[in-house]
């Protein structure tokens, strides 16, 4: 037991002297020639790993930036400074999925805990960005009274719109589309200012309301003793939120079901994330419903879905097809042992290290043996690219799948294999996923040798089985409905209402 004790106290001090070493090491100034080495560094990497580098941009293209950049590079930098110059330049490689990571502040145990018990300062609003303007569309604690559709001009006396140029160009969508930005951005604009600005407890924002402007003081309020129970309550994993998967953070769930007539014939499922948890019993159990139901319609909706697993998606498809399917292209890599560059020990705790260290051998011949070459060219085995058979609890009525700038990844690979093969109609917006695939599956966790950025680099190029379609864009929906601000905010939804409409007029008819 006092070993145990030793080890879990060693454990601690290692955790605390290793977040004061980020921290520091993050506030540091790196001199220019140790920037260069990074940058060079990285894109060593990139040509080594990356199975489709040059899809979107040209290799000269490409090498003119690097060295543009390199050539600004004359001043000693900090990590996150050195981040605002060279993630732009990855940005413009066009990958969606590639990207530095931003070096941000590490916070202890007891620090995290003190969080915990204090509300968002910005987190508490949805926001909606459009062009270089940023608007409150959601308030649900009134804080200070803002109404939805309330413009944010600035933030403690810096403009929005200077802010949303900065961070609009660090954000890569697949080629180029041009729909995935804005939902992005949303989603990462706090993150980035954080970044910058620090955590602070309190901000003043100038705001533009029905012609006339506000200033508000918003403060990091200390949540109440009932909050906190409600917050541990939420956690809690109740068979309900398994099965749908539930997320506390948000209160919301990934996967939903319900019918949305009185008779059971139009069927609906959302889906917020791939993200396999519970996956395969919540598809099992929501298209017994259906099929018992005798639905004539189905819906599934993976707007603001930005993808995930290739497990899930293959498996929905059985539900959605009465013949075998293949649902990826075989899966590119560029060497036989790239999978073994996975970082396999990555984010271990003592404990872990341990039972990974044991499993070790067995996960090395697992993936090196999981290659093969055909063509001169080498793949890695994914059972999404063998054919599969249709589930035999398959749905064999009319399918509407709604699409955004939000559906990415995986969620415009299943989509466009939908359209291919003609089985489902597509309403809504361009996905920001690209329509012919993607360079995602697997990743290796690069760390630049002297600023220490992260940069995860794809591993495998990801293609649905459909038709090459060189389009360099997302995955076009069959019906073009635009969703405005207006719409969010008086909780509208034009895009299921034209499929909901068209489902009434087939009926008629």
């Amino acid at each position: 037991m006092k070993n145990y004790s030793a080890i879990f106290i060693l454990a601690m001090l290692s955790s605390c002297a290793s977040i004061r070493r980020h921290n520091e090491q993050r506030a540091s100034c790196i001199p220019p020639d140790q920037l260069k080495e990074d940058v060079d560094y990285a894109y060593a990497k990139l040509q080594q790993m990356h199975p489709q580098l040059y899809w979107y941009i040209p290799k000269q293209e490409l090498e003119h930036k690097f060295d543009s950049l390199k050539q600004t590079l004359n001043e000693p930098l900090t990590p996150l400074q050195f981040y605002f110059k060279f993630q732009p330049v990855i940005a413009g490689i066009r990958e969606g999925h590639l990207s530095l990571r931003m070096p941000r502040k590490k916070f202890t145990k007891k620090e995290i805990k003190k969080l915990e018990h204090k509300k968002g300062l910005f987190s508490r609003f949805e926001y909606y960005i459009s062009n270089d303007q940023m608007y409150i569309i959601q308030n649900n604690d009134s804080i200070e009274n803002i109404q939805p559709g309330t413009e944010i001009l600035s933030i403690n006396n810096v403009p929005v719109s200077d802010y949303i140029k900065k961070y609009r160009s660090l954000i890569s969508s697949d080629g180029y589309n041009t729909t995935f930005q804005p939902y992005f951005l949303k989603d990462l604009f706090f993150n980035y200012y954080t970044a910058e600005n620090g955590l602070s407890d309190k901000a003043t924002i100038e705001t533009f309301y029905k012609g006339e402007k506000h200033t508000y003081i918003l403060n990091r309020e200390s949540k109440s003793d009932t909050d906190v129970e409600k917050d541990k309550e939420m956690k809690k994993r109740t068979e309900d939120k398994k099965l749908n998967d539930y997320v506390a953070a948000s209160n919301s769930y990934n996967r939903s079901f319900k019918f949305l007539d009185k008779d059971s014939t139009i069927a609906y499922i959302k889906v917020k994330s791939f993200s396999r948890e519970y996956s395969e019993e919540f598809y099992k159990k929501t298209f017994s419903k259906i099929k018992s139901a005798k639905a004539s319609y189905l819906i599934i909706d993976v707007r603001n879905n930005y993808g995930g697993s290739l497990y899930e998606i293959n498996n929905l498809y059985s539900y959605l097809t009465d013949k075998p399917f293949t649902l990826i292209k075989p899966s590119q890599v560029t060497s036989r042992d790239v999978p073994l560059r996975t970082n396999y020990f990555r984010k271990s705790t003592p404990l872990e290290f341990a039972f990974k260290s044991i499993a070790y051998p067995s996960y090395f011949f697992a993936q090196a043996f999981s290659t093969y070459t055909k063509d001169g060219k080498v793949f890695y085995k994914m059972k999404a690219d063998k054919p599969t058979k249709p589930n035999k609890e398959a749905f064999n009525g009319k399918v509407f799948v709604l699409i955004n700038g939000g559906s990415f990844s995986a969620s415009s690979i299943i989509t466009a294999k939908l359209k291919n093969d003609k089985r489902a109609t597509l309403v809504g917006e361009e996905t920001g996923g690209a329509n012919d695939g993607t360079v995602a599956g697997f990743y290796s966790y690069q760390k630049l040798p002297n600023s220490e950025i992260k940069f995860p680099i794809g591993l495998l190029l990801v293609q649905p089985d459909i038709n090459f379609s060189d389009s360099k864009k997302g995955v076009v929906p069959d019906v073009v409905v635009h969703e405005s601000m207006q719409d969010i905010i008086d909780r509208k939804d034009p895009q299921l209402d034209w499929i909901m409409n068209e489902i009434s007029r087939e009926k008629i008819n």
